[in-house]
């Protein structure tokens, strides 16, 4: 499995994406989806990545910069196809690495409440992260449990 950058406008992310949203809005109201859309990812100090094998998009991931020395996890996201092969796993090892290497001393995430994100919180849970309050604009939400890590240096 390659991770690398990903061109916003290939076919694979785009639909990924699309498949990220609509996973968003059929388990959460509307008002607690969070997922950024494609405008979102592609704003200034947001960085998305691709994980491929083969020619196929096994999984994306980004990071949004909330400042400095804290960055935020973004659209994690696995396709249907490619879950339990550790995709995840390896897209936040990733993540977790390019944090280190911009300096980031904090990297906080925001996911779901419900059981349909169980398995994220799992996997963030088992990487070390802890339930803590909203941060940056994120207000309280029955509806979205939220997550930081403070980083030791590589």
């Amino acid at each position: 499995m390659d991770i690398a950058a990903i061109d916003l406008h290939d076919q694979q992310f785009v639909a990924l994406i699309e498949a990220h949203l609509a996973h968003a809005f059929a388990n959460s109201p509307a008002e607690s989806v969070h997922a950024m859309a494609l405008g979102g990812l592609s704003m200034p100090g947001v960085t998305v990545w691709g994980a491929e094998e083969g020619g196929t998009l096994l999984g994306v991931g980004a990071l949004k910069e909330l400042s400095a020395d804290h960055g935020e996890i973004k659209s994690m996201h696995t396709a249907a196809a490619h879950r339990g092969k550790g995709v995840g796993r390896e897209m936040l090892a990733f993540l977790l690495a390019e944090c280190r290497r911009r300096g980031y001393t904090t990297v906080s995430l925001e996911t779901g409440a419900n059981a349909a994100y169980a398995p994220a919180r799992a996997l963030y849970e088992a990487a070390g992260f802890s339930r803590t309050t909203p941060f940056a604009s994120y207000t309280e939400d029955p509806n979205s449990t939220f997550y930081t890590l403070v980083l030791t240096p590589a």
